[in-house]
């Protein structure tokens, strides 16, 4: 995965989520945002994903140019994968129909076909006991399972996921955790942001710390977290690595 990101600027009346942030990345096949909360982690993520548009800047994924056009973003978010804080799942639907939804209305699959690959999906992530299951009868972890299996469903190019497992506890966290590193290692393109700094070192080919709309640091994680050098990132990983 390379990523050519060019003084991108983003505001919400006069809050300014991106501030010129500009992001070099070569090749990564895990991309991790750390930083402090409302530092623009989610807005960067959003963007890349296609599902916001910045004020200013450029943006290019795999050589790829997201455009102010709508139907070229459409056809863009179609061919990646997005899971969000919250589980986001249609709790009126079953865990299976969860998956073979999208797979019809969005990816244009026969409704056949459709329910052979979100079972397989929901096989692959070990739900298939549960895929008649609505969301309110499964656990927060299966939950995020089922999202999961719903961005990776149709095999997407690059799987973005934000803050993944903020409403999870321990336990359920080290579930997911899990199967984000599997998929990594499967050779799936991830660009993910997260709190969890054992799961970006472990995980991550390059981690972005990302403070007050901008990029304040970009290395492999044993130098980001080995030594620092930005003061801010210095001061965070204090904080945050301190229990």
């Amino acid at each position: 995965m390379k990523l050519e990101v060019t003084g991108l600027t983003k505001c919400y009346g006069t809050t300014r989520a991106l501030d010129g942030l500009t992001l070099p990345v070569e090749s990564a096949r895990v991309l991790v945002l750390i930083g402090p909360s409302g530092g623009g982690k989610s807005t960067l993520l959003r963007v890349l994903g296609g599902l916001e548009m910045a004020d200013g800047g450029t943006v290019k994924i795999n050589g790829h140019a997201l455009l102010p056009d709508a139907a070229a973003l459409q056809a863009y978010r179609r061919k990646n994968g997005f899971l969000f804080q919250q589980f986001n799942l249609f709790p009126h639907l079953t865990a299976h129909r969860n998956i073979s939804l999208p797979l019809e209305k969005v990816h244009g699959h026969a409704p056949v076909r459709a329910r052979e690959i979100a079972a397989q999906a929901l096989d692959r992530f070990g739900l298939l006991d549960h895929a008649d299951k609505l969301p309110a009868q499964l656990s927060g972890g299966q939950q995020q399972r089922v999202g999961i299996a719903r961005a990776v469903a149709h095999q997407p190019e690059v799987l973005f996921l934000d803050e993944p497992t903020s409403a999870l506890d321990p336990e359920m966290t080290a579930e997911v955790l899990e199967l984000i590193q599997e998929l990594a290692e499967a050779g799936q393109d991830i660009i993910l942001s997260t709190h969890e700094m054992g799961f970006a070192r472990a995980v991550a080919d390059q981690v972005a710390f990302v403070a007050a709309g901008k990029i304040e640091e970009l290395s492999p994680p044993a130098g980001l977290f080995g030594a620092p050098r930005s003061a801010l990132c210095q001061r965070f990983l204090s904080r945050v690595m301190r229990y």
